[in-house]
């Protein structure tokens, strides 16, 4: 399940380096459903930061990985 997720993470990734930021996977807790993500350089200041998340991160790992609920920063 793991290398699912960061595969997608790594779909995303060259559009957040891209603006001098970028994610990194934390964990997926199975019975939940919930992936944590940490987001570092410009994203981890970026007012759009939680758009982003949720409308860029969240959609691309729920597409690759059904299982996943939902994804949260820490």
């Amino acid at each position: 399940m793991q290398k699912k997720i960061v595969k997608a993470l790594d779909k995303i990734r060259p559009t957040l380096q891209a603006d001098g930021g970028d994610v990194k996977f934390n964990e997926f807790n199975e019975k939940t459903g919930i992936v944590k993500v940490k987001l570092v350089g410009m994203c981890a200041h970026c007012p759009m930061s939680q758009i982003t998340l949720k409308q860029g991160i969240e959609e691309e790992i729920k597409k690759e990985v059904p299982k996943v609920k939902e994804v949260i920063a820490v």
